[in-house]
């Protein structure tokens, strides 16, 4: 069975309306586990190993959060730092994430009609979001396609329900959109001094 991990970053759940029912849905659910970065760490500070140990016992990872300046909250930002370490994400001897699957999902207080070509950012969602792709690529990973919920100040409370069971479902049945290849390029063996120091 795909053991499912909701890595969640919001900053203020109390306020939240669609994060927390999503939250809420997982809880209620017995297959997948929920960890909220921010009621974990208030200060701010990320226990690296620990969260590294608990990737490394799930097969699917998905980055929960609402989009915040075009990005994630700054939180989650400082985890992927913390985790992303080059020699177990990445690099010589960077196999950790490999062939693991990672996803997003993300809610948005502008309407989706203004994420398009002609609409007022000009950038589609699948744009501004593509280095969350690029980080799977780098590490190794599928990535799934994105679970998305736009305009969360028109969202009445049953479009939010609606939206909460469907994402149950996209954590449990979603398939990648991109199939990583499991083959490591130049950069993962590329050997640089510090490594070579390291051993000597």
């Amino acid at each position: 069975m795909t053991r499912t991990l909701v890595i969640l970053a919001h900053p203020d759940m109390g306020r939240s309306r669609i994060s927390r029912r999503w939250a809420e849905a997982i809880r209620a659910a017995d297959d997948i586990t929920l960890h909220d970065l921010y009621a974990l760490y208030p200060e701010g500070q990320i226990d690296g190993e620990a969260e590294r140990q608990l990737v490394t016992d799930h097969d699917r990872i998905v980055l929960q959060f609402p989009l915040t300046w075009y990005s994630c909250p700054p939180l989650l930002s400082v985890w992927q730092t913390e985790i992303m370490k080059r020699g177990w994400a990445y690099g010589p001897g960077g196999r950790a994430l490999r062939l693991k699957t990672l996803g997003i999902a993300f809610s948005t207080g502008s309407n989706g009609r203004d994420y398009q070509p002609d609409g007022r950012y000009g950038r589609t969602l699948d744009e501004v979001t593509v280095p969350f792709e690029l980080m799977a690529v780098h590490t190794g990973m599928h990535y799934l396609p994105p679970f998305t919920l736009t305009g969360a100040r028109e969202c009445d409370d049953a479009a939010i329900a609606a939206s909460a069971q469907a994402y149950l479902h996209h954590l449990r049945h979603a398939e990648p959109r991109l199939i990583a290849s499991g083959k490591d390029d130049d950069r993962a063996r590329t050997v640089y001094p510090e490594d070579a120091a390291a051993h000597m």
